[in-house]
């Protein structure tokens, strides 16, 4: 566009001020310049983003996780960080304490209720069966509900606890985090479901999560960074105990028709997305693709400094140095009677899968580092604008 204009005031600095505020209102609004202010995260999820819900509640993992960086077992399945500690990291916030951990909890910068094996709908098993967490999304909301609540209360009151709670305005001003999902399909694929069956569940489940974000939004909720599922068919659990056909495996190893499941899921998800919008007129949303993030990690690994992008880290035997009777941290007797501890390989920083569920440290690093400017969201807004709406 072509602008003309004659000033005439005969004052250079006058006309130089001028010309300054009409290219600035011919501009973007002045406050998507400014990056956002989080006081506070509070996230839902499973294992993928769980800082020690799973651990509270029926005991810490063992060594070696955590190894990478926090030099012992840090309530994450995982050699180090998770992508919601580079997270809040970003923001200048201190690391998320779990809501079920009762011990050296500090929830003045928000509250983490994922757990591991959480899923969006809730189970008809226990977990001794299923492995599935009976901390399902909807009680991941009870449990926030509760903590808004008594977080009123505790405030209220003068002592120490009133130093420890967000004060009323995180609550408004707050991140809202979502990842979870993935274990919907796997769950149900596990339980012999076909990739069909779980597709016709994904209306109910995603219902379910649309219900949750709701109700956020009516407890003032404003501002959301939603994650869809990674590449399920790309996990050495599922590659090793959902065998499939040579011919339906794609060139980077994975099986297609596992990630066509999660392609679906998340095609239903970003229009869930895109409705929200319009139901919730104030609300902020950030659909982020961590599929795409991940899968460009595995078909790219070489190229990015990380090798044998499908076999574990922290395994023992078979394929994929995965299995499902030995996990991280487990021992297991050999031909010879000689027992063997299942450690981590000799370099977890090199490595992409750390257990055959779970992403090591620095693959969670590379994916951070990738979707926190927006280039793998919808709108693409990087995290420190995720106030803004587009």
């Amino acid at each position: 566009m072509r602008l003309s204009w004659s000033l005439g005031t005969g004052n250079y600095a006058m006309d130089t001020c001028v010309l300054f505020l009409l290219l600035l209102l011919s501009s973007k609004p002045v406050s998507a310049t400014f990056s956002c202010y989080f006081p506070a995260v509070f996230n839902f999820g499973d294992s993928n983003s769980d800082t020690g819900g799973l651990a509270a509640a029926f005991g810490q993992f063992s060594s070696p996780n955590g190894e990478t960086f926090f030099h012992r077992p840090a309530g994450r399945v995982s050699d180090g960080r998770l992508l919601i500690d580079f997270m809040v990291q970003s923001l200048g916030l201190p690391y998320l304490s779990a809501f079920l951990d009762a011990l050296g909890s500090n929830f003045t910068h928000g509250a983490n209720f994922a757990t591991g094996g959480s899923t969006i709908r809730p189970q008809n098993t226990t977990r001794h069966q299923s492995g599935l967490s009976p901390i399902s999304l909807n009680v991941q909301s009870y449990q926030f509900n509760d903590f808004v609540v008594r977080t009123q209360i505790i405030r209220k009151v003068e002592g120490l606890f009133k130093e420890l709670v967000p004060k009323p305005e995180a609550f408004t001003h707050g991140l809202y985090t979502f990842d979870i999902g993935q274990n919907d399909l796997t769950g149900g694929l596990f339980q012999n479901l076909t990739v069909d069956q779980v597709k016709a569940s994904i209306p109910n489940i995603l219902g379910q999560f649309e219900t949750v974000v709701k109700d956020v939004y009516d407890k003032g909720g404003r501002f959301f960074w939603i994650h869809n599922t990674g590449p399920i068919g790309c996990l050495p659990f599922v590659l090793e105990h959902l065998p499939i056909d040579e011919r339906q495996m794609d060139t980077n190893g994975c099986a297609n028709p596992f990630n066509e499941l999660a392609r679906f899921f998340n095609d239903k998800l970003k229009d869930l997305v895109n409705q929200l919008r319009e139901q919730l007129p104030k609300a902020v949303i950030t659909y982020v693709d961590i599929y795409k993030a991940r899968y460009t990690l595995i078909s790219q690994a070489h190229t990015q400094g990380f090798e044998h992008p499908l076999r574990v880290c922290c395994g023992y035997g078979q394929k994929y140095n995965y299995n499902i009777h030995v996990g991280c941290g487990g021992k297991v007797v050999s031909k010879n009677g000689k027992e063997i501890f299942v450690g981590s390989c000799k370099d977890p920083s090199v490595r992409i899968m750390w257990d055959g569920i779970h992403y090591t440290e620095a693959a969670n690093k590379w994916v951070f580092n990738r979707i926190v400017n927006g280039s793998y969201s919808d709108p693409p807004v990087s995290l420190l604008m995720a106030c803004h709406r587009q």
